[in-house]
């Protein structure tokens, strides 16, 4: 962890009431960096301003399996109703991350229904995003996935790749050998481009036929 400051992302600043963002704190943190472990009781939730955070859990063939990934909004907001952390939370890319206390966070529910309603708002925007994830994963075709996750959650069709596409084929639920082949191929097609950063579904990509059945 490099450093502390007290300046909180904008939609932070819009969700929490006054009182609850002076309890907070923004911290950088360096990839490898846990934020919490399977098994810790919980006593702050938080937030990725930027950055890359993955909630993993021990696999049964001795491997993590990713629960979820996240480079922006909260990481274990389950917390707030749970004993114990049951997955471990890892920062794969640096990352500046506000720690919201729980118990702070608990009592600004009690007392602030308005914050309750926003809550419940932003609650029901990752429960629509989640369906779109359910949805994107029973798609049989690499390329499927990728353009449903560029057009449902890309801004106007760029998607960041964050700490590259090694990582995006993770939330895909392929290789990303898999993955490598069909970016590869739909640029060669003109259907999509890549910068340092995102890839880029064009406005009017040409038609990708699709490959013929062995």
């Amino acid at each position: 962890m490099n450093s502390k400051f007290t300046q909180i992302h904008k939609e932070l600043t819009e969700l929490l009431p006054a009182g609850l963002r002076t309890f907070c704190t923004t911290s950088v943190h360096e990839r490898g960096e846990r934020l919490f472990a399977t098994g810790d009781k919980p006593a702050h939730m938080f937030f990725i301003g930027t950055g890359e955070v993955v909630l993993e859990r021990a696999g049964a063939q001795g491997g993590s399996v990713v629960l979820q990934r996240t480079r922006h909004g909260f990481v274990g907001e389950a917390s707030l109703q749970s004993a114990r952390y049951h997955c471990d939370a890892k920062v794969i890319a640096p990352s500046d991350i506000t720690q919201v206390p729980i118990r702070e966070f608990r009592a600004a529910m009690d007392s602030d229904p308005a914050f309750a309603i926003r809550w419940i708002g932003m609650l029901s925007k990752e429960v629509k995003r989640l369906r779109l994830q359910c949805e994107r994963l029973s798609l049989n075709k690499v390329q499927d996935r990728l353009i449903h996750l560029l057009e449902t959650e890309g801004q106007q069709g760029k998607f960041p790749i964050g700490t590259g596409l090694k990582s995006l084929a993770g939330e895909l639920g392929v290789t990303h050998e898999a993955l490598y082949r069909c970016v590869s191929d739909l640029e060669k097609k003109g259907a999509l481009k890549r910068d340092e950063k995102n890839i880029i579904l064009l406005s009017e990509p040409p038609e990708v036929p699709h490959a013929p059945k062995q």
